[in-house]
């Protein structure tokens, strides 16, 4: 009793109207008729209350939302206890996780299933959160390890509970694993083509894709709907290869010069994406034009393990050792290597799971992500980066690349957004009643009900359950009963290497690439485009 805390002014406010009308729903009914008044007290001080009353005001406010305004107008991110109850009645679901997995993935895949755990061969540990392992939500990966399991820590701390551990550079995660995808394509695609037969059934690497031509050079542009009969169009008949400009950000904004085969598709000259995936790792191949690295020990040409080493701190060989460890293991085992991601809270980090998720595409990991992906989610939250980013002025054509079309030239982040939400990025409409595990600020306008740890918040955490209890006999004659969600398909489609969107060919990351750490914007676009199914391959 007494555990929960509320908005004095709330709590006042609402007990005067229910003692009137003897009814919680039509209690927040009225008081949010003229809600400013409290609004205005947000933040102010709050008072203990019990934690059935507590429970019966939430839900009062969720059935009234869900009973006049709709369903989705309740919004919990995915990390609240309610998030469950939100999602059952229909509610908006919200997460901040990154976007890359349903991009390269597609949507609704999953990860582990439990009883697969057990089976794993080798786990990387990746990012910041992942040390704590047995907490709630997180996989154990402590199943597999009477079985030989080994697991590998990465991320700016040391830890005890794995066999090896990468201390990285905060930030620099995608230059290891970009050095890490050197080592996979040169060892295990092209000098030995172990995962050739799995890339050309469940990938995109056969892809064709149009080049096309810009100030006398040649630059990757979008996929032509079609895939060759095998990996590369190197060796052909011809033997033409041109010299393609590939972004590049470890060094300022630039360009690497590196060649690809290519053959003649009617007026198109077009390339496969596993011919640029070498191109951009630095995977080099005899006959073709460009600057390449000499080999591991270059550091002057990116991606190589010695390039990464002043960048993440982690010795090349290091580097090189883990790359073939997960090469031989998922040879070995058929793919039973996972990744359990982290978070790499920097300006670029979508950036950096796209190399991590690129490492399980090319050793056949298709199931190799452990974080599922629920259809039912709204990516990132994007009602509250719109309001978050307010007026913000600044220009993300800066984050473009020197060969960029100019599209998002003088653009703000906000008009961006504005465009992506319009060409169908999922976005949950202004939520009335929004439940948060933690603070997100500023606060939505229009919110009549808070629920959070946080002081600024109308109502602390009450018990899920209890609110639950109180919201199904509330609920009794004014909500509907809502169907059951259709379950997302799970068949697998193509992992894609390539996002094929005009966006990521205007950003320089169409492919895996890396963008060092450092201020960047508050929302970077390319991170709220979703998950956009390929054209149907045409033999």
């Amino acid at each position: 009793m007494g555990g929960s805390q509320v908005n004095r002014a709330l709590a006042r406010l609402y007990f005067e109207v229910k003692d009137e009308l003897r009814d919680p729903v039509a209690a927040w009914a009225k008081l949010t008729a003229n809600s400013e008044v409290y609004r205005r007290a947000r933040g102010g001080r709050r008072v203990p209350l019990d934690d059935g009353t507590a429970a019966e005001l939430t839900a009062a406010a969720i059935v009234h939302t869900v009973a006049e305004h709709g369903a989705d107008r309740v919004a919990a991110l995915a990390t609240s206890p309610l998030a469950g109850l939100v999602g059952a009645l229909g509610g908006a679901v919200l997460t901040e996780q990154p976007s890359a997995p349903r991009q390269v993935l597609g949507p609704g895949f999953r990860g582990p299933e439990p009883d697969d755990w057990p089976r794993v061969a080798y786990v990387m540990l990746w990012g910041e959160n992942n040390r704590l392992t047995r907490t709630p939500g997180t996989p154990s990966v402590i199943a597999g390890r009477y079985k030989g399991q080994k697991v590998v820590a990465i991320g700016p701390h040391p830890t005890r509970l794995s066999d090896e551990t990468l201390v990285v550079r905060p930030g620099t995660d995608g230059a290891l694993a970009m050095a890490m995808g050197h080592v996979l394509l040169s060892e295990f695609l092209v000098e030995r083509p172990v995962f050739a037969e799995h890339a050309l059934d469940h990938t995109d690497l056969p892809c064709l894709v149009r080049l096309r031509e810009v100030g006398g050079s040649w630059v990757a542009g979008c996929g032509i709907g079609r895939r060759a009969d095998r990996l590369s169009v190197y060796g052909g008949p011809r033997g033409e290869a041109v010299e393609v400009l590939l972004p590049r950000f470890d060094d300022g904004p630039g360009a690497l010069r590196r060649g690809v085969p290519v053959r003649r598709y009617g007026d198109l000259l077009v390339t496969t994406v596993f011919d640029l995936l070498l191109a951009v790792y630095g995977v080099a191949r005899e006959g073709l034009p460009g600057c390449w690295p000499g080999g591991y020990d270059d550091r002057g040409e990116p991606y190589t393990p010695a390039w990464q080493e002043p960048l993440t701190g982690v010795p090349a060989a290091r580097a090189v050792k883990v790359a073939r460890e997960l090469g031989a293991t998922a040879e070995r085992t058929g793919g039973r290597c996972v990744i359990v991601p982290g978070r790499l809270e920097t300006a670029h980090a979508d950036t950096a799971y796209r190399a991590m998720l690129a490492l399980l595409v090319l050793a056949g990991c298709g199931r190799g992500w452990a974080q599922e992906e629920r259809g039912d989610e709204v990516a990132l939250v994007p009602y509250l980066c719109l309001h978050a980013l307010g007026e913000d002025g600044a220009n993300v054509g800066k984050l473009c690349w020197p060969l960029a079309d100019g599209v998002l030239s003088g653009r703000t982040a906000r008009s961006v957004l504005v465009e992506a939400v319009r060409d169908g990025l999922p976005m949950a409409p202004a939520p009335r009643v929004l439940a948060l595990p933690r603070p997100i600020y500023p606060v939505p306008p229009e919110l009549d009900l808070l629920i959070g740890p946080d002081d600024r918040c109308d109502v602390a955490l009450p018990d899920a359950g209890l609110v639950a209890d109180a919201v199904a006999k509330l609920a009794v004659g004014r909500v509907d009963p809502v169907p059951a969600r259709a379950e997302s398909s799970s068949a697998p489609g193509p992992m894609r290497l390539m996002v094929d969107h005009a966006w990521m060919h205007e950003y320089g990351e169409a492919l895996p690439t890396y963008r060092p750490p450092g201020p960047g914007l508050p929302v970077k676009p390319t991170e709220l485009v979703p998950y956009l199914p390929l054209v149907p391959f045409i033999p």
